[in-house]
């Protein structure tokens, strides 16, 4: 059950209008690593989520994928209030010229013909919201891990945002996400150390045989570019991070397989022109 609160986790008022900066904003509200993503990102892992052993995960997840629906919220007000007294017949005008659009400095004309000097589940080219920027696998490492990643981008798009406006108002309400940004990320880091010594591996799945694998191969670096400034890494020489090998470095990968030979595919297929006997 959700319970929606009217007050905003945090004020989100600009100064002035600025329709310009709206359709900027929108990046970080529907854009791949926006809070749309993170909000359901987070709580369909949490719903998923099998292991009564792994209760506190599922709390932190369903915590913190609702407070991104809140900064949801946030956003749209601010986008909204950006748009408030913007010049709408200017904007209409845009919208019947790429041109004179162009010209104006890259407004949003759906903000006015969609939306309704309203924010929309899009990015900032106006590309839809789509639900396969989120990643809730079933495996809790590996999903905190894509959770690291995405509050890691948001965070870097936040203080991209944060550079380019000198709106006090706006840039109070993003240096609010930049900071939730921070603390998400410590968490889920927190979360990803604990898990990892919990479960005595940090390879994901922990869960499968690792004599099932070609272990020769397991902790070998190939040089499959030009130049050999990879090897200088600490990937390539001494012990791996799951402490199960040493790494190597092979400067010319061999080919273990040989060369594919494939049966011809049957007439009813077509797929090739009959050998020439001429």
């Amino acid at each position: 059950m959700f319970f929606h609160v009217k007050e905003l986790q945090f004020e989100a008022k600009p100064e002035r209008p600025d329709p310009i900066f709206a359709k900027k904003l929108q990046e970080i509200l529907g854009g791949q690593f926006g809070e749309i993503t993170v909000a359901m990102q987070y709580l369909f892992q949490g719903w998923n989520l099998r292991s009564k052993a792994h209760s506190k995960y599922r709390d932190l997840l369903l915590d913190t994928g609702t407070e991104e629906l809140a900064h949801v919220e946030m956003l749209a007000t601010m986008i909204a209030r950006l748009l408030d007294k913007a010049p709408v017949k200017d904007q209409e005008e845009a919208a019947k010229n790429p041109i004179i659009e162009a010209v104006m400095g890259g407004m949003n004309p759906q903000h006015v013909i969609v939306s309704g000097l309203g924010a929309t589940p899009t990015d900032s080219v106006g590309y839809p919201w789509n639900a396969r920027y989120t990643i809730a696998s079933g495996n809790l490492l590996a999903d905190l891990r894509a959770n690291l990643t995405a509050e890691s981008q948001g965070r870097l798009q936040a203080v991209r945002l944060w550079e380019m406006t000198d709106d006090r108002g706006v840039k109070d309400m993003l240096s609010w996400l930049i900071a939730r940004d921070n603390m998400h990320q410590n968490q889920w880091m927190a979360a990803i150390r604990e898990l990892e010594e919990c479960e005595g591996d940090n390879v994901v799945p922990t869960t499968f045989p690792r004599k099932c694998q070609i272990q020769e191969v397991a902790y070998t670096l190939y040089n499959f570019s030009a130049g050999e400034d990879s090897a200088k890494g600490p990937w390539a020489h001494g012990p791996a991070p799951d402490g199960r090998g040493m790494f190597n470095y092979v400067g010319r990968p061999p080919a273990y397989g040989g060369i594919p030979k494939l049966p011809p595919a049957p007439p009813a297929v077509h797929d090739t022109p009959r050998p020439c006997t001429k």
